[in-house]
């Protein structure tokens, strides 16, 4: 085994990658194992996307109650959450006290960028090397990146010769930005773009919005933590979770669908869609059951929202390139905002069409559509991540053979249960392609994938086995199982980073499993159950090892 910068590697059982929600839990649960576990995290303190995306506005789009952890009771009653829809700061904070509770601080390495992970056969381990030089050996690889941490940037000519301030929204600084008597533009306007621009608007001298695809955006209606749904949740929280976990496509617990949209009269569907509208939230997209499989159930609720933002946006002109047209709701991920589309009627905001005058240049002054050039102090990038699988491939990681996996998904991101992938041995993927992930409660998800590999890897260790992976066959089956609830769906009926259409080269490929967190869940279990179905297993006795 060769050793990258002559430095003797450290063996331990378990290395992580990231120090989020996934890898915090990871490392609780190796620790209860009895594991010698390293995490390394790029980030200077826990938190994951959390820590790097403080841009102003930032905040999740799932109730705070249900975005947190099950897996500690206390929790539920301790951490009290100030709001319905948390802050980027306020879940930081949870996770500062999840990580001061548990004492997970001492056994995470931060300012450190994991930038290879090998798999010798010889050996059985996987050899990490990171960008300070350490070299750790482990028979156990766990990638904790987040499905959304490889921040994009536009390759506009003269990007790097603006000589103004530039950020992006999911790499933001961590002291202040003022944006106060300064003229800045936002280009791009998905859910950090909804989120960032109105508070933008209010402190900036002028601001520019810079929009090629309009989005659709469902209101928030955020506020303090409603008391008698705190004490409700904090009364019943076991069997609560038990159902977002169990029976729930989304891994939390919406408004109930009404039906199929069609079956309704249009008055009985325009008061549910205000009922819905009203009460601020996702749960809008999930008024009826085949909102997401039938175009023209679909188009009674586009419908609607456009209605909405002709009625709240003054100038028709500006409403008009703002109404989304052409795909489908919720074929791009529906944002969920606070006063985006009424911003748009301050006088010192400008919507610029980057569709129909796109952007051409980025200048030392400003930026430079077809039609215009517009001097600004700052530009802000509100352009999104190469979600899902950029944060691994970004890795160079070789398995069995040296074979990349970057050239593995040359095609896109073939694997096993949204977890494992073949030809990587020992391997396993939190929230990775081909799990539910971004289109469940992530947080939910998460708990499901690391007990799951927490089971896995104690199994592992009690039945001597020293190498798994799943086989070709089974990865074969579970892509065609999940390209098949995808084609039954309205989701690949848009340019989005569900399918990666936000990279240039990236395979178009619906990257997360559709079937729903409750089905999901069942079929990791019966794997388990089965003995680990459909992997390829080796044990110590017959490896000759130990």
């Amino acid at each position: 085994m060769t050793v990258e910068h002559g430095q003797a590697p450290t063996d331990v059982a378990v290395t992580i990658v990231g120090a989020g929600f996934s890898g915090l839990y990871l490392l609780h649960r190796m620790r209860g194992l009895g594991l010698s576990t390293r995490v390394f995290e790029a980030g200077s303190d826990v938190g994951g996307t959390w820590y790097w995306n403080r841009y102003p506005g930032a905040r999740c789009d799932v109730e705070s109650l249900e975005y947190a952890y099950s897996f500690l009771p206390e929790l539920e009653t301790e951490w009290r959450w100030s709001e319905r829809f948390a802050s980027q700061g306020e879940i930081l904070a949870y996770l500062n006290h999840v990580a001061d509770r548990l004492d997970l601080r001492s056994g995470i390495t931060f300012d450190t960028k994991v930038t290879s992970a090998r798999w010798d056969e010889d050996s059985k381990t996987w050899t990490v090397t990171t960008n300070t030089g350490e070299v750790v050996r482990s028979r156990h690889l766990v990638m904790a990146t987040g499905p959304l941490s490889a921040p994009t940037r536009p390759r506009f000519p003269g990007i790097d010769s603006f000589k103004g301030e530039s950020y992006h929204t999911g790499q933001w600084p961590t002291e202040p930005v003022s944006f106060a008597g300064k003229r800045v533009a936002v280009i791009g306007t998905g859910s950090s773009g909804v989120q960032v621009i109105p508070e933008i608007a209010k402190t900036a001298e002028h601001l520019y919005v810079f929009q090629r695809t309009a989005h659709f955006s469902i209101p928030a209606r955020n506020g303090p933590t409603d008391e008698d749904r705190r004490a409700h949740w904090h009364a019943n929280f076991p069997e609560l979770r038990r159902i977002a976990r169990e029976q729930s496509r989304t891994g939390w617990i919406p408004d109930p669908p009404k039906g199929s949209a069609l079956a309704a009269t249009p008055e009985e569907r325009e008061a549910e869609y205000r009922r819905r509208w009203r009460a601020g939230g996702p749960s809008f997209l999930y008024a009826y059951s085949d909102i997401g499989t039938n175009q023209e159930a679909n188009d009674t609720a586009a419908d609607f929202i456009r209605a909405r933002i002709r009625e709240i946006v003054k100038d028709p002109k500006t409403a008009e390139i703002l109404i989304p047209r052409g795909y489908p709701v919720g074929a791009k991920r529906i944002t969920i905002g606070t006063d985006f589309y009424e911003t748009f009627n301050r006088p010192n905001v400008t919507l610029v069409d980057a569709k129909a005058t796109p952007i051409t240049a980025i200048t030392e002054t400003g930026v430079t559509t077809s039609a215009q050039h517009v001097d600004v102090d700052m530009i802000v990038y509100a352009t999104g991540f190469d979600a899902l699988t950029g944060a691994l491939t970004r890795i160079d990681i070789r398995g069995a053979g040296g074979v990349s996996l970057k050239d593995k998904w040359a095609e896109g991101p073939a694997n096993y249960l949204g977890v494992t992938t073949a030809g990587f041995p020992n391997f396993a993927m939190i929230t990775g392609p081909g799990s539910p992930s971004v289109l469940s409660n992530v947080v939910t998800s998460i708990e499901q994938h690391v007990d799951w590999v927490t089971d896995l890897i104690a199994w592992m260790e009690r039945n001597g086995v020293v190498r798994i992976e799943p086989t070709e066959t089974a990865e074969h089956v579970w892509l065609e199982h999940s390209r098949a609830l995808a084609d039954a769906t309205l989701l690949q009926k848009a340019d989005s980073w569900y399918v990666g259409a936000n990279i240039p080269g990236k395979p178009r490929v619906l990257l997360a499993y559709v079937g729903g967190v409750d089905a999901y869940r069942r079929k990791c279990q019966a794997v388990a159950a089965a003995g680990y179905e459909g992997f390829a297993i080796e044990r110590r006795d017959l490896a000759g090892t130990g």
